[in-house]
């Protein structure tokens, strides 16, 4: 296994730069267990899934985590909050001319401040002297994904956030979830389907490519994570009742799949460096609600892993034949279990 053979072309054109004006009127190209592709609507999923199935959100919620400001020198600086370690300490991706020294001091827009703690490899440790989430609230800007090329915009406060996000926490959206609105989630209840939580904040590691040619050298960032004992129970009963549990995003399989790692799904809260390739044995997700991945992610892997490497592999090259759109704002996939 080598990490070139997750590579797909994509035309750039085909990078959704805005969210379409209705959640639920994405596409969804459906791929079954045995390789079969059809293509439908996102709105579809209600005649896809059945009485009985269990659909596991990640409630994560976005923080408006990028900041801008200036070193005392004058020189520029972006910062993009990569996790929170305390109420007013932050691990940070700090982009500047020259990398800042321990306390350094960062002027932010809106008269507020920061100062470099320490560094961590390629992060940094800030300190805003505050509630760091009151600093973002008040100045920070929605954290769009680096292939997304335009400044983030009012619209994006609502769409690059779930309707249903509970837990601050992300930098990045857990964008299987962007699809559904509330008139979608209530038909689906009416039709039996049950609904239930994990936390997993995204981390802006979700975006970084594998640069090592055998994948399995690749170090995996790592993200909080919560699977709560009603979930696990959830899980259980639809399994023992013949249901499907179906998640929706490759952040709700890696917090089910950390919580089964000794072999049984059990309630868990802590980090994770899950790293999911072909060849792993899933323990608790049967379908996969994803959208489309970057090349030689660790996201198209853990699809991969998921549905069969030449399946995904594919379906991502009908997808663009039949130009649907990709990444954060784009289409989705419904995939089931290889």
């Amino acid at each position: 296994m080598k990490t070139q053979d997750f590579f797909y072309d994509l035309p750039p054109e085909l990078i959704a730069q805005e969210p379409l004006p209705e959640r639920s009127a994405s596409r969804l190209l459906v791929l079954n267990s045995a390789g079969q592709i059809e293509d439908r609507r996102f709105a579809d999923l209600v005649d896809l899934l059945k009485t009985g199935d269990l659909l596991v959100f990640n409630d994560t919620r976005v923080i408006p985590a990028r900041l801008f400001g200036r070193k005392e020198s004058g020189g520029r600086v972006e910062i993009l909050i990569e996790r929170l370690l305390s109420e007013s300490a932050a691990l940070c991706h700090v982009r500047a001319s020259k990398a800042p020294k321990p306390k350094t001091a960062i002027k932010l827009e809106g008269g507020f401040s920061c100062t470099v703690r320490d560094r961590c490899e390629e992060l940094f440790v800030l300190d805003f002297g505050q509630r760091v989430v009151a600093v973002l609230e008040a100045i920070g800007h929605v954290p769009l994904p680096p292939y997304i090329d335009r400044p983030d915009a009012d619209v994006d406060r609502a769409r690059y956030q779930t309707v249903y996000a509970q837990k601050p926490g992300a930098v990045a959206a857990p964008t299987a979830g962007l699809h559904f609105d509330e008139p979608l989630l209530e038909r689906l209840k009416q039709k039996g389907v049950a609904m239930s939580f994990v936390t997993l904040h995204v981390g802006a590691g979700t975006f970084q490519p594998v640069r090592v040619e055998d994948p399995t050298e690749h170090r995996m960032h790592r993200e909080w994570f919560e699977v709560s004992a009603e979930t696990v129970a959830a899980v259980e009963k639809t399994h023992a009742l013949g249901g499907r549990v179906i998640a929706v995003g490759t952040t709700a399989v890696r917090a089910l799949e950390s919580a089964a790692r000794g072999g049984t799904l059990r309630p868990c809260c802590g980090e994770t460096d899950l790293f999911i390739l072909p060849g792993f044995t899933f323990r608790c997700v049967d379908g996969l609600i994803t959208n489309f991945h970057l090349p030689q992610s660790t996201l198209l892997m853990l699809v991969c892993a998921f549905a069969g490497t030449e399946p995904v592999l594919a379906a991502y090259r009908h997808a663009v034949r039949e130009r649907y759109r990709f990444f954060s704002y784009g289409d989705a996939m419904f995939l089931s279990r290889r």
